[in-house]
């Protein structure tokens, strides 16, 4: 079955603009490591695989896979 040649543009557009604008996961990672780099912010890996962020704040958060708690 032939598919529309509209149908295919679009989903070209649509697969080229997902390679070039990045999901919210990797724009929060990205602005957490500029934390981290900048000296605002340290990361650790816990026993658990997440990932714990201590604000030089004060502030601390466990980045799960899915979530963000904050401890403190």
């Amino acid at each position: 079955m032939a598919r529309s040649p509209s149908t295919d543009a679009t989903s070209e557009t649509e697969a080229a603009g997902s390679r070039r604008v990045p999901d919210a996961k990797s724009r929060v990672t990205t602005a957490i490591g500029q934390l981290v780099e900048d000296g605002r912010a340290e990361w650790r890996r816990t026993a658990t695989g997440d990932i714990e962020l201590r604000l030089l704040t004060g502030e601390v958060f466990v980045l799960g896979e899915m979530f963000v708690t904050r401890v403190a």
